[in-house]
């Protein structure tokens, strides 16, 4: 058996790399922090500057890199593409991804919660964090009636940026190695031939945003609940995603709770699932896990952003120089993966039923 491939320091720039977390991947992988070859280091400083060169200069930071070029095997152009996508993406949703961050208020939440639970709730036994949805009681009418298409997506997106920081930074210091993947728990019970068309449009917006704009964040998915039929239509929908992606998901039947337990720990996992945990006033809101810990977590940089361009906008209101602001030039701008395709295919699963039920 060979031995695993030994950590090395991950060469970071000056410029954009400021992390207070690890910088060694979990992942002991050709392509992961810690594992990279020599051509692929030149492969992101490749990637940089040609980003550069087109005036690109936020997000440009070694993490951050990698995640796009793993996403395209390394391909620098489609790389490059990928990232160019995203960031005129970032710049126009929601008025600006950065923006939309520091402001967005969610007061719905709970309301939502009643038809659609999806939150982020303590850590997988790898320490990542668990990522739970349940479609089961989702009713699109019901929820419009209480917030729009639109405000749900940018909720979704705020809590993918939550993820990328102060989420995964805590776990990573937690655990003492970097973690850069969630560990996603999809519940299917209740899901059928009535309730999946009317979401699939949603979870297809949802699932576009996840695989497009924040490539390599699944770890694990677990679908628990599948019905009848689920994995055959499955088996065939998978050939659509993209391999490695289909290696992450796990189909389960109603007889899940052994397999998922074997990844989450009892005490980190909802009851309703089989766990042990039960948070004062639900799991689904509490937002529990090292991230609401003094010991792991900081403030995010997107605050710690905020609060300066605050700090500054106040001593140029005090000073009163009109020319004193510079404008930084930059081109206009979870679970995840497979999410739509696995509703869909149990709605085909459903359909396929269908007679035998009758």
């Amino acid at each position: 058996m060979a031995a695993p491939p030994q950590p090395k320091e991950l060469k970071l720039d000056p410029k954009y790399d400021d992390y207070d977390f690890p910088t060694t991947s979990s992942v002991a992988q050709s392509g992961h922090p810690g594992y990279t070859t020599k051509e692929q280091d030149a492969q992101v400083e490749q990637l940089r500057m040609m980003l550069e060169q087109d005036g690109y200069t936020k997000n440009l930071d070694t993490l951050t890199l990698l995640r796009f070029l793993r996403a395209r095997k390394f391909n620098v152009d489609l790389s490059k593409k990928m990232f160019v996508e995203c960031e005129k993406w970032r710049n126009n949703f929601g008025g600006g991804v950065d923006e939309l961050v520091q402001t967005f208020d969610y007061p719905e939440k709970p309301q939502i919660f009643e038809y659609y639970p999806q939150y982020y709730h303590k850590t997988d036994k790898d320490g990542r964090p668990v990522y739970i949805e349940s479609l089961g009681k989702i009713n699109i009418n019901k929820m419009y009636e209480i917030t729009s298409g639109d405000r749900m997506l940018q909720n979704l997106v705020c809590e993918y940026e939550k993820v990328g920081d102060p989420r995964l930074p805590a776990a990573s210091r937690k655990a003492g190695c970097l973690l850069e993947t969630c560990c996603t728990i999809m519940d299917l019970k209740g899901v059928g031939i009535t309730s999946a068309p009317s979401v699939y449009g949603y979870l297809q917006q949802a699932s576009g945003i996840s695989q497009n704009y924040y490539p390599e964040r699944l770890g694990k998915m677990y679908v628990i609940n599948a019905p009848w039929g689920f994995s055959g239509v499955f088996s065939v929908v998978k050939k659509f995603l993209d391999p490695v992606t289909v290696n992450k998901i796990h189909v389960l039947g109603s007889n899940y709770k052994s397999e998922l337990l074997a990844q989450v720990p009892k005490e980190n996992l909802p009851k309703e699932f089989g766990g042990e945990c039960e948070c004062d006033g639900g799991c689904k809101l509490s937002d529990a896990g090292p991230w609401q810990d003094a010991q792991y977590t900081k403030p995010p940089k997107w605050q710690q952003k905020a609060e300066a361009g605050t700090e500054a906008t106040d001593k140029d209101a005090i000073k009163d120089t009109p020319d004193a602001s510079v404008s930084e030039g930059v081109p206009t701008t979870h679970g995840g993966a497979g999410k739509a395709e696995a509703v869909q295919a149990s709605a085909d699963a459903a359909k396929a039923d269908a007679p035998a039920a009758a």
